[in-house]
């Protein structure tokens, strides 16, 4: 494929943490520019997902790996790490029926941790799928509603603040930029509840959509990468 194609995955983050999340990632692949998803294969909403999966047999499904609590902390010891991973990869497949299109992990605690990494990077060469951040596709992580202060700020995940991201950072390649949209509600607690359903609201506009096309940029999921670009070299 020529050089200087552009291509975009827009991976919703947290799939499965409960049915309402479910619900917006679901419209944004339906009726919006989402692609791909990753898993929470022990959250309260990963059956509910499993039962609607054939909704969207478009998405591409990859495992977001839950090392750490939700404030960050690794919750397990670090030569826990294997055994978690493959305990996490064996519920996986026995929800989806299959394995993951691709590998990544809540509050992307492999980029955090290089040993950590280093034990996801074999995972995700054994099972033949790219890792986030380490594959072929450049990942971007800004595309988010608040700032590291917890502060809300809606207006960076607006329809404005989307198509400025993909006249800046979408380059040639692939790209992955990572979202987490999403609704309150069916008891999921979380401090970015407001963001999410603005970002259901951004990622389904038809304006998304309409720059996306003319930027020349081809929207495709985690299943098509090896299509799109070469793996990097080890």
């Amino acid at each position: 494929m020529p050089g200087t194609q552009r291509y975009l995955i827009v991976n919703a983050d947290d799939l499965g943490a409960s049915a309402a999340v479910n619900r917006g990632i679901l419209e944004a692949c339906e009726h919006g520019v989402v692609t791909s998803a990753s898993l929470m294969v022990d959250m309260p909403g990963a059956e509910d997902f499993a039962r609607r999966r054939e909704q969207v047999p478009q998405l591409s499904v990859g495992l977001h790996a839950t090392l750490t609590s939700e404030d960050g902390e690794l919750r397990i010891e670090r030569s826990e790490c294997r055994a978690e991973l493959e305990r996490q990869l064996e519920r996986f497949e026995a929800l989806l029926g299959r394995a993951p299109t691709h590998l990544d992990s809540h509050h992307n605690v492999h980029l955090e941790l290089a040993s950590l990494g280093e034990v996801f990077a074999a995972l995700a060469a054994e099972l033949g799928v790219p890792l986030r951040a380490r594959s072929a596709a450049r990942y971007y992580a800004d595309f988010y509603g608040q700032w590291d202060d917890g502060e809300s700020h809606p207006e960076l995940v607006s329809v404005e603040a989307f198509t400025e991201t993909l006249e800046r950072e979408v380059g040639p390649g692939v790209t992955e930029l990572g979202c987490h949209p999403g609704y309150p509600g069916d008891g999921f607690e979380s401090s970015y509840l407001v963001e999410r359903e603005a970002e259901v609201r951004t990622l389904c506009d038809p304006r998304v959509r309409e720059r996306i096309e003319a930027l020349g940029v081809r929207l495709i999921s985690f299943s098509e990468l090896g299509a799109a670009a070469p793996a990097p070299e080890a």
